[in-house]
């Protein structure tokens, strides 16, 4: 039993690789990059009725039940249910990876994800400002300005302390490599070293991504992978 657990970890580990990169990496395929430039708004749009589903299957209906939930809309996202418990479920866009990620404008993407409360107070204003920017049509350089003029001018909350979400969904789509997918749990801290965490060591389930990382948000986001899905059944 040990050995399989081992194997499947090793095999979550090989995703992330896969999935996030590094920012070398990242940057050294950009010049290639399938998707150069914002593709027609529509690509990016889901139905509102299965966006709601999909974002519900971030996090364990226990939790996701309760929660709110946002969809993409022509200029931004909307409230499309009020929840209760403080968490907010949102299908992210591929717009909220690196800016030099080789998949920023993969109109595939589609990301389930459920922020805790203080995550939902003060991550998801960078999601929010990050959608408004793309869908208004700015370039990279002009999106980078925009982020640190909100930090700037307090527009931008600071990152709140146990600001953490979900990420289980069997339906989210990452990115193009592999199996595309993978369920996990991310931690979002102020800039520091990953070794704070043990973060990448062997054998360590901890996984410091290029996500954020000041570019130009001031934040790191730890990843940890689940043995499960949100529905509870093993990955």
């Amino acid at each position: 039993m040990k050995g399989k657990t081992l194997a499947a970890l090793a095999s979550l580990i090989m995703l992330l690789v896969c999935a996030f990169g590094t920012p070398r990496r990242m940057h050294s395929r950009d010049a290639k990059s399938p998707y150069p430039n914002m593709a027609p708004l529509e690509q990016y749009l889901m139905d509102r009725d299965a966006e709601i589903a999909l974002a519900r299957t971030a996090a364990p209906e226990s939790i996701s039940g309760d929660a709110t939930v946002v969809v993409l809309g022509r200029h931004g996202y909307e409230t499309a249910v009020q929840g209760k418990n403080g968490f907010v479920c949102i299908v992210e866009r591929s717009w909220n990876n690196l800016f030099d990620s080789r998949e920023f404008w993969n109109p595939k993407v589609r990301g389930a994800d459920c922020l805790n409360p203080p995550a939902a107070r003060s991550v998801l204003p960078i999601m929010y400002l990050r959608a408004r920017l793309a869908l208004a049509g700015l370039s990279k350089t002009e999106m980078i300005a925009n982020i640190k003029a909100g930090y700037d001018k307090k527009e931008l909350p600071p990152l709140e302390p146990g600001s953490m979400s979900y990420m289980m969904s069997k339906g989210s789509y990452l990115n193009d490599d592999g199996s595309h997918n993978m369920a996990h749990l991310m931690f979002y801290t102020e800039l520091m070293d990953g070794a704070n965490w043990g973060a990448d060591l062997p054998k360590s389930p901890v996984h410091l991504i290029p996500v954020f990382r000041g570019v130009p948000e001031p934040v790191n986001v730890f990843i940890v992978p689940t043995r499960s899905w949100s529905d509870g059944t093993p990955q």
